[in-house]
């Protein structure tokens, strides 16, 4: 318990006692004292009271206020309210000798009449007034605070910093052809969920007074085309393969990507749709996508793939290492030291130095419109201007094949030219093993599994040399009629040009005007255009 004081009255004048405290309660300080004197209007002597206060500390002190006698004090209590509002604690002291307590009830009434209308503890009152443990201050009512909402916000399920960040190898080296730039989504992908606000709950003051949480802040889901929103409104929902990335609060999601440039910027480009490149592709790049790719610029020593078309505005400087694949058309302004491979046509201004594949035609149309160094095939027709070089440059133009078809034909042929090998070797040691078998030639454990994993072997290989039989003679049915393949040329040809269709070939032995050349009985012949 702490100490505390009472007053006492007695004929001969006014006393104060002052009282220890008790286990770990605290001693009387002098500021609690001075306050209540000055309140009840005593007056003392003040450096006997800081000794009285000192004493007390130990053991029951008492000395004289004054002598007049007044009439007793009853319990009483001092408040304190926060400058909020929001709490009041109160400080009790003792009543004078043969002065009234207070009641807890007495104590809640003349809290109300002080204009506390709520957060009243009524347990905190009567815990002291069962208990009384006086100059302690008790908090007695506490306001209710206000909960707090919490702001909407939204989750992007896509990396939303544009910044490029180069690969890190597992070596630690960097790799800047790899920047991380796009974020591919997939049809069905969720591209982002709202978490709506949370409203908040007003809180009250001792006054009543009503407090307001702050304001939640709302929000909704932007966004563009070839994006669903679930009908609660909280999720966004890729209706496209493509990628996704978030503009001004919005998000979109193409399936054509748009770029300036393939260099530094960007680092490799692989994609699910259509590229679009407004400028060039440099050198050492690689651009994938699985639609087709448009390049308005010039692509240099880069390796391009689409699944469709590959059109490139201003041409192709391939520097003996830049390579086109595309499951479509190729169509360039010019292909130079490059390496070109189509499953449809290609169409050019002019080919130098650079080979060439289209699975159907090869068109080099255009003011120029020439084919010279390298190799061009195609299993359909191919139509130039001029053909070769004054120079004597090495060039060879081939059809009537399907280049995929006969290079997979050359495949098949060495495959079963080395199966075949593999079993000459194989087939004489399981005759042997089996005549031994015969004669009642009792073998080893290691020489019966090796017989048994060399008949295995035998039996794959047998087995795929009848397969890579019948696969060869589908592949011959497939290949290009040629009687209707030709060479077309709408200018000159010079000589040392060589013409291939299917299996046979010529080399172009002067130059020539205004001709094709097709196959008739086993050759090749040039006819008037």
């Amino acid at each position: 318990m702490n100490g505390y004081f009472r007053l006492i009255n007695k004929e001969n004048g006014s006393f104060l006692r002052l009282l220890p405290p008790s286990g770990d309660g605290k001693p009387v300080d002098v500021i609690d004292v001075v306050e209540y004197l000055t309140m009840k209007n005593y007056t003392c002597d003040m450096a006997g009271l800081k000794r009285a206060v000192e004493g007390a500390g130990k053991e029951a002190q008492e000395i004289r206020l004054n002598n007049e006698k007044r009439f007793p004090e009853r319990e009483c209590y001092k408040l304190s309210i926060g400058a909020d509002k929001m709490q009041a604690y109160a400080k009790f002291y003792a009543a004078s000798e043969g002065g009234e307590n207070m009641t807890a009830q007495e104590m809640i009434n003349d809290l109300k009449l002080r204009g506390i209308k709520c957060g009243i503890r009524t347990d905190a009152i009567e815990g002291f007034f069962a208990k009384r443990n006086y100059l302690e201050e008790i908090l007695v009512a506490e306001g209710k605070e206000p909960v707090q909402g919490k702001h909407a916000y939204i989750e992007y399920q896509f990396n939303t910093d544009k910044k490029a960040k180069p690969t890190l190898n597992e070596d630690g080296s960097v790799d800047f052809f790899h920047l991380n730039i796009l974020n591919h989504c997939n049809k069905g992908d969720v591209l982002a969920i709202l978490h709506p606000e949370t409203p908040g709950k007003p809180g009250e003051d001792l006054l009543g007074n009503r407090i307001q949480p702050a304001e939640v802040r709302k929000e909704t889901l932007k966004y563009g085309n070839n994006i669903d929103i679930s009908d609660d409104r909280t999720m966004l929902i890729s209706r496209v393969d493509g990628h996704v990335e978030l503009v001004e609060g919005s998000v979109f999601v193409s399936d054509e990507l748009v770029v300036e440039n393939v260099d530094n910027s960007t680092g490799n480009i692989e994609y699910e749709g259509n590229v679009q490149i407004n400028g060039n592709v440099a050198t050492n790049f690689q651009v994938s996508a699985k639609g087709n790719i448009m390049v308005k610029g010039v692509v240099e020593g880069a390796q391009l793939t689409a699944g469709g078309n590959i059109i490139i505005a201003r041409g192709m400087n391939g520097m003996g290492r830049g390579v086109l694949k595309a499951g479509g058309n190729i169509i360039s302004k010019f292909l130079e030291n490059a390496t070109a491979e189509a499953e449809g046509y290609v169409a050019s201004e002019s080919i130098l130095h650079s080979r060439v594949t289209a699975g159907s035609e090869v068109n080099v149309d255009g003011r120029r419109g020439f084919i010279t160094g390298g190799k061009v095939c195609a299993a359909g027709s191919i139509n130039v201007k001029t053909l070769g070089s004054e120079m004597g440059a090495s060039t060879v133009v081939e059809v009537g094949t399907d280049p995929r078809i006969k290079a997979r034909i050359n495949q098949l042929q060495k495959q079963i030219g080395e199966d075949t090998k593999l079993l000459q070797t194989v087939q004489p040691t399981l005759i042997f093993a089996k005549q031994k078998l015969a004669k009642g030639v009792k073998l080893s454990p290691e020489q019966i599994q090796q017989v048994q994993s060399m008949a295995a072997l035998n039996q794959q290989k047998t087995e795929a040399i009848t397969a890579a039989n019948k696969e060869m003679e589908e592949l011959q049915k497939q290949v290009g009629n040629e009687a209707e393949t030709m060479v077309r040329v709408k200018g000159e040809v010079y000589p040392g040009t060589q013409i291939c269709i299917g299996d046979v070939s010529m080399v172009v032995q002067k130059t020539m005007h205004y001709c094709r050349f097709v196959k008739e009985r086993g050759d090749v012949k040039m006819a008037p255009l």
